[in-house]
């Protein structure tokens, strides 16, 4: 076969490249020789030591238990002062560069502290004193935002913890009674907020509350394209968790949810229970209830106490009545099951 000269030049031309980009780049067979691991959408782990073209299948670095979340409570590490104050102490460490399965194919950049999303559930007494030995081992500024009564240098937002390490204590007296949320208040606030990096502060009143069997419900969304709408949401961060996993309660048996909502961009989130009404208390700083009912309203961060019994048992959907954020997994179901000891 004869070559005419014009394409004769091309093949050594092309043939002149391939060998510079060898000769000239000294770890180009050990890149490609190079193997890295992801996931498809349909949950198969893949080997390659080509280009992963599409970042997003990647494999869960967070692995997060809504069952464990559910009724996990901490009370920090505890002594007291010499006033007779009683100190509890925790440690929070934010990231920002952990990736979560947050439903089934799809992963997300999570940012955490103590390394889920939501963080930790922190609890006290109305009047103890709570240290806060913060860590951001984040590459961004983070802070910790508590809702109650505080110093205003321990707002969190006039202090913004530089990240590879920073720390800050924050330190102040529990209060008010009631049920807040914390969270990140570095700007743009939205999408720290978005990606993870909040939790739940419960104070209880000296007096203490009735016994019952007691559960944390964050509701949150996830904008998984980043164009300021959600598209996933959930009752604590996986969607139709606990449709697939129903929560285990008793008959005649006082059920109390500590609810916080932390879904951004929508104006207004709500919880609608079936068969059942519930006592409802705003914010949990008042001991009366202020409503009898089965369904209530958010705005962001709103929150409040809920208490119910079942009479009767069986499977009991709850859910947001707002249909767009149940049909996209803020959906849940009670299993009641016959009260091993009886009536109470």
């Amino acid at each position: 076969m004869i070559l005419s000269r014009s394409t004769s030049m091309l093949v050594i031309l092309s043939l002149s490249l391939i060998m510079g980009v060898i000769f000239l780049s000294p770890n180009f067979l050990e890149a490609q020789t190079e193997r890295k691991v992801f996931q498809t959408h349909s949950g198969a782990i893949i080997e390659t030591s080509g280009q992963i073209l599409d970042p997003i299948y990647s494999v869960s670095e967070v692995e997060f238990d809504p069952d464990e979340f559910l009724r996990n409570f901490e009370y920090g590490k505890i002594s007291v002062n010499s006033e007779g104050k009683t100190i509890r102490d925790y440690t929070i460490i934010a990231e920002d560069n952990k990736i979560q399965e947050i439903s089934p194919g799809i992963f997300y950049n999570v940012w955490t502290f103590n390394g889920t999303v939501p963080g930790p559930t922190i609890r006290a007494t109305e009047g103890d004193i709570v240290r806060i030995q913060f860590i951001n081992n984040g590459s961004k500024e983070h802070t910790i935002h508590f809702h109650g009564t505080h110093p205003a240098g321990m707002d969190g937002v006039f202090e913004p913890v530089g990240g590879n390490g920073g720390k800050f204590v924050y330190e102040f007296e529990a209060g008010p009674v009631g049920v807040h949320p914390y969270h990140c208040h570095v700007m743009p606030l939205e999408e720290h907020i978005i990606h993870g990096l909040y939790g739940v502060f419960i104070v209880d009143p000296k007096e203490g509350r009735e016994k019952a069997d007691e559960m944390v419900m964050v509701l949150n969304g996830f904008d998984t394209d980043f164009d300021t709408e959600n598209n996933l949401y959930a009752a604590n961060t996986i969607p139709f968790y606990y449709q697939h996993h129903p929560i285990q309660i008793n008959t005649n048996e006082l059920i109390r949810i500590y609810v916080v909502n932390m879904v951004e961009f929508d104006p207004i989130n709500n919880f609608h229970l079936h068969g059942n009404l519930f006592k409802y208390y705003p914010t949990g700083t008042d001991l009366v209830p202020s409503f009898f009912t089965d369904m209530i309203t958010f705005s962001q961060t709103e929150r409040g106490i809920m208490e119910f019994e079942y009479d009767f048992p069986g499977k009991y959907l709850f859910h947001a009545h707002k249909v767009e954020f149940s049909e996209k997994g803020w959906v849940g179901v009670f299993l009641v099951n016959d009260n091993p000891n009886g009536e109470e």
